[in-house]
């Protein structure tokens, strides 16, 4: 308790310095891959998918995030043992953020699309053995993410798939595809605003205090898709058959429209990437002030403010502006080629999946999502569309983002310990 109050304002400093650097490794990585496929299509630019990012990721996090987060992250280890001795889970704290910061920032500099969910439990692991003890660690938990490597890419790709193929039978694979994809543009732009809104309202909006039964909840969802479709069906109908542009590739004419409708999934991924991660990045940072603020209480839960969530988005913001087109260059055009239609496809697969598995509990990373997106778009046509030299390179950099999480991690633990105790 003695460390507590008298390095208090020392450690709330380098809490926020630190977990500024964590959120701008989100912005530079986890954003980044999340709008990759978007940048990637060509349906819009970097500068684009900046501002579609610092709208919506925050309103995802602030609107279907939670209003507060596990201290321990999700479970991962106990902190019964350090009761006594908070100051313990302050250093761990901000140990696992400058761990997880630092590791971002160099997978981000390779163009490696890794988990940040996945850092930052690395990190907590590590310092929890390193400070607390083997035991301290619920290896069952990390059983589950190890599980998600596989489940994660499966249900992006699955669902990306099957869009495609959808797509293809519907519009591609008749007489006049431009019509059709006319025809059926509002119904796919109506999916992806029902889909966002429906997950979010079936998970209650906490800081608005409004919690809806089903009922309602799917009233409102449709009422909120409709509008989608129908601001959907006016920017489609701008878009005019280019007889020059179809000369040379059969359906250009067709993949325009598709543009418009990559704005839609542009903005639900971003705020399916804000409602399920964001909150978890900022999480140490949060449970490491709270710990000072009551000093030494280690509460189970800590309060996420506004002025915090506006401070992770600030620098997820600012890491996908410097640092992030690496990693959407990864993400959208080394895995396979992607065009607007195919984007639209992994997009919306890749958010749907996430706000499904934010509302079930199902522990999938956004990153992993999105890259089975794209590889289950890539597979529509055929296993050679996909570079497996570059899903092989993606895969190991998954494997190493715990394990290099937690050695950090428990270095910088015990620096902390040493300058402060």
């Amino acid at each position: 308790m003695e460390i507590i109050s008298n390095w208090g304002v020392v450690f709330i400093v380098l809490a926020l310095v630190f977990g500024l650097y964590m959120t701008w490794g989100i912005g530079a990585n986890d954003v980044a891959n999340a709008m990759g496929t978007s940048v990637g299509s060509g349906a819009i630019t970097v500068k684009q998918a900046i501002i579609i990012a610092a709208i919506f990721e925050f309103a995802g996090a602030f609107l279907a995030g939670g209003s507060v987060t596990n201290t321990i992250r999700s479970g991962i280890i106990d902190a019964a043992p350090i009761q006594e001795s908070p100051e313990l889970l302050v250093y761990g704290m901000l140990a696992a953020l400058l761990a997880a910061a630092i590791w971002l920032m160099v997978a981000s500099t390779k163009g490696w699309p890794v988990s940040t969910t996945h850092t930052i439990i690395g990190a907590i692991v590590g310092f929890a053995v390193a400070g607390i003890g083997v035991d301290a660690v619920q290896w069952g938990k990390i059983g589950e993410i190890v599980a998600s490597w596989l489940v994660s890419p499966l249900l992006g790709g699955l669902l990306a798939l099957l869009l495609m193929m959808s797509i293809r039978k519907l519009i591609f694979n008749t007489d006049d595809p431009f019509q059709q994809a006319k025809r059926w543009g509002p119904f796919y732009v109506f999916l992806v605003g029902w889909i966002v809104s429906l997950v979010t309202l079936f998970k209650g909006l906490t800081h608005l205090k409004l919690e809806l039964s089903t009922g309602a909840s799917l009233f409102y969802a449709t009422l909120f898709g409709l509008a989608c479709a129908a601001l959907g069906k006016w920017m489609i109908d701008r878009v005019e058959r280019d007889p020059e542009a179809d000369r040379e590739f059969h359906y250009a004419s067709v993949e325009k429209i598709f543009v418009p409708m990559m704005i839609f999934t542009a903005c639900a991924m971003a705020f399916a990437h804000g409602s399920n991660d964001v909150a978890n990045g900022i999480g140490p940072m949060a449970a490491g002030i709270d710990v000072v603020r009551s000093g030494g209480e280690v509460a189970q839960q800590a309060a996420l403010p506004i002025w915090l969530l506006l401070l992770g988005g600030t620098g997820i913001v600012i890491g996908l502006a410097t640092m992030g087109r690496k990693v959407m260059h990864t993400i959208g055009t080394r895995i396979t080629e992607l065009t607007p239609s195919r984007g639209y496809c992994a997009t919306l697969a890749a958010a749907a999946t996430v706000v499904l598995a934010s509302k079930t509990g199902l522990p999938v990373s956004t990153t992993q999502v999105a890259v089975g997106a794209v590889m289950g778009v890539g597979l529509a046509r055929g296993i050679g569309a996909i570079d497996l030299r570059v899903i092989g390179s993606i895969i190991l950099s998954w494997i190493v983002t715990l394990p290099i999480g937690g050695v950090l991690a428990a270095i910088f633990f015990f620096i902390f310990r040493a300058i402060f105790g």
